[in-house]
């Protein structure tokens, strides 16, 4: 019985050790590939569709770029001279009035053009008469402009005066005949009406030279002042202007009437007489004697 056991026993201690040695046998690699992790299958595929998505993402922001819009250069528009500047407008000439005014075409309308900042003696005033010196203006003025492109340029104050003429600085071929005729003792500066003054310090440079040079009707003494030109008749008026009798006759006719001094308005004759003048004063005119009380322009 004991006998028995033992072989059992022993049987069993043999068959332990031999069943527990091949448990720690080394896996082969087919077996290794048995144990190998297993990647899911959906998320590959959600991988996939967000690499997809990406894409088409790309695709569309490439498919909305706008392309740069090339930009051509553009011709410069030309713009017509404006009024007010110191552009010269071109005109054409109908006729010449006198040594400051004359008529022209301007945007399709026969106008009187009235020179600014400068007088001169009168040929044909209702109540003047013809002045010494007036004649030769004038034709001085006519062969002016008739001796090349006309041309307007306005100041930036008022663009016509109360009688509805323009108000502006007159050009030949670019030189300005204002300036020619106070330089040549044909015109004087007056009528400084402010802002309308560009070229006042030019006009009153030359006339200064024309002065001291005698010329025109500088040479005559006491003729132009700065309020006007004197209507006495003299024997220096006559042999200096070459006035006819016809001239001095129409001068004595304006000299009965008191009036030796010009002026246009009650506004000039004060820059010489802030006060205003008696109807005995050289310079009363009765069209500025509003009340008549026998005294123009008084305050």
């Amino acid at each position: 019985m004991n006998f028995n056991f033992r072989v059992i026993l022993a049987f069993l201690i043999i068959g332990s050790t031999l069943i527990f040695s091949g448990c720690g046998t080394t896996l082969t690699s087919s077996e290794d590939e048995k144990y190998e992790p297993v990647v899911k299958e959906s998320t590959t595929q959600e991988n996939r569709s967000e690499e997809s998505a990406k894409e088409v993402v790309v695709k569309k922001e490439k498919e909305t770029t706008i392309a740069p819009v090339e930009v051509k250069p553009v011709a410069p528009v030309k713009v017509a001279p404006k009024e007010g500047t110191t552009d010269q407008i071109p005109v054409t000439l109908v006729s010449t009035t006198d040594g400051d005014t004359i008529r022209v075409m301007y945007k399709g309308v026969n106008e009187p053009v009235r020179y600014l900042l400068i007088d001169t003696p009168e040929t044909n005033h209702p109540r003047l008469g013809k002045q010494p010196f007036g004649t030769e203006a004038k034709e001085r003025n006519r062969a002016l402009v008739n001796s090349g492109n006309l041309a307007l340029e306005f100041d930036i104050g008022e663009k016509r005066d109360k009688y509805g003429r323009l108000l502006a600085y007159v050009y030949v071929d670019g030189k300005s005949v204002q300036e020619t005729l106070i330089s040549e003792g044909l015109a004087r500066v007056a009528y400084v009406y402010p802002p309308n003054t560009r070229h006042l310090t030019p006009y009153e440079e030359a006339q200064q030279v024309a002065k001291s040079k005698k010329l025109g009707f500088w040479a005559v003494e006491d003729y132009a002042s700065d309020s006007g030109f004197a209507n006495t008749p003299t024997a220096s008026l006559e042999s200096s202007s070459g006035a006819s009798s016809e001239t001095t006759s129409e001068s004595s006719s304006a000299a009965t009437t008191g009036t030796t001094e010009w002026f246009d308005n009650c506004t000039h004759l004060r820059t010489k007489y802030p006060n205003g003048v008696a109807s005995d004063h050289p310079a009363y005119q009765a069209k500025m004697d509003r009340d008549k009380d026998n005294f123009a322009c008084e305050k």
